[in-house]
């Protein structure tokens, strides 16, 4: 197979296309990267002389339509993703997961390729945190923020793209993911480097915030399922029944470092922050299979903490700017 995957120097997007190499090496690969401030070619690295890499804008209809037309079938990361970003800036979230994603589809149209469209569980909006409901595909979409109302509005093309002109398309929403390669901006790693450059970790409020926690292996596990087994038209859930609160994902990263419990501050909750995710993966699990590897978040966490104890020349370059930019926000 011929593989065009956009957002690929990205944090789930790397990920996937190491597993492609080394799962499946008979798939061609070509990766589309703007390389913006979150995507980074370093994570290729390893793989670059195995994959293709073009440089550039999911939004450039001209450079899409050219890859598409080569492609049997896209895997589509690309997108602005983080919560923070989009308060302060929606601009970008709406170049990128709306207009970006519209590219793309008429590229897959012209062309009749298959596409897989990777989403997030923040489209659904949130739970209460004594809720005893998960999210499932049949769950009403209300998302709180600049960036899962994007998501949302772009999911919603793939589905109209699909019902409208028969694209032959699936979208995945998954949960929060973790591991390798992961930008220092997100919640795990930035605690993790916090406490390797000597700095207190950050935690939102009181912490009582859940997420449904995922190793990006088991995500991206997931997808490949999807993409070859997933019926035309369908929306699967990707989640590993991993719900932990803030507060004790920091306290497990606090005791893998060998710090002590109360090491970390309080900071000025996020603005709309949502209370609680979980996901009902049955359909996945059910129709194709699908079984996480990761059941155990202690252990995945503790290999994660490993890979950036072992990779600081990886994330290094990144940490001051993104820890100038929290502090100049109060977080």
């Amino acid at each position: 197979m011929r593989l065009l995957v956009t957002g690929g120097a990205g944090f789930i997007g790397a990920n996937f296309v190491h597993q492609t190499v080394r799962e499946h090496p008979e798939h061609d690969v070509t990766v589309l990267d703007a390389l913006t401030y979150a995507g980074n070619e370093a994570s290729l690295a390893e793989v670059r002389d195995r994959i293709r890499f073009v440089r550039g804008s999911v939004s450039d209809g001209e450079l899409v339509d050219q890859l598409v037309g080569e492609a049997d079938a896209v895997v589509h990361f690309a997108a602005e993703s983080h919560n923070d970003n989009s308060l302060a800036n929606p601009r970008p979230f709406l170049d990128t997961n709306v207009i970006g994603t519209y590219t793309l589809l008429e590229a897959v149209r012209r062309h009749g390729v298959r596409l897989h469209h990777i989403s997030t569980d923040e489209v659904y909006g949130d739970l209460e945190l004594d809720d005893p409901a998960k999210f499932t595909p049949e769950t009403p979409y209300n998302p709180s923020s600049p960036y899962s109302s994007t998501k949302a509005a772009s999911d919603l093309l793939v589905r109209a793209w699909v019902r409208s002109f028969g694209v032959h398309a699936t979208i995945s929403n998954c949960s929060n993911n973790y591991g390798p390669f992961q930008h220092v901006e997100k919640f795990i790693p930035r605690q993790i480097t916090n406490v390797l450059t000597g700095r207190r970790p950050k935690l939102y409020g009181a912490g009582e915030n859940v997420r449904d926690w995922i190793h990006v292996e088991d995500h991206n596990a997931a997808v490949h399922l999807i993409l070859e087994k997933g019926r035309a038209g369908e929306t699967y859930l990707i989640g590993a029944d991993g719900e932990v609160n803030n507060r004790d994902v920091l306290s497990l990263v606090l005791e893998l470092l060998g710090q002590p419990a109360d090491a970390y501050d309080h900071v000025t909750d996020r603005a709309g922050h949502d209370l609680r995710y979980a996901i009902d993966a049955g359909k996945l699990r059910d129709e194709l299979g699908w079984r996480p590897r990761y059941t155990n978040f202690r252990e995945g966490l503790a290999a994660t903490v490993d890979w950036y104890r072992a990779n600081e020349a990886w994330w290094r370059p990144l940490k001051d700017q993104v820890e100038a930019a929290y502090s100049a926000r109060g977080q």
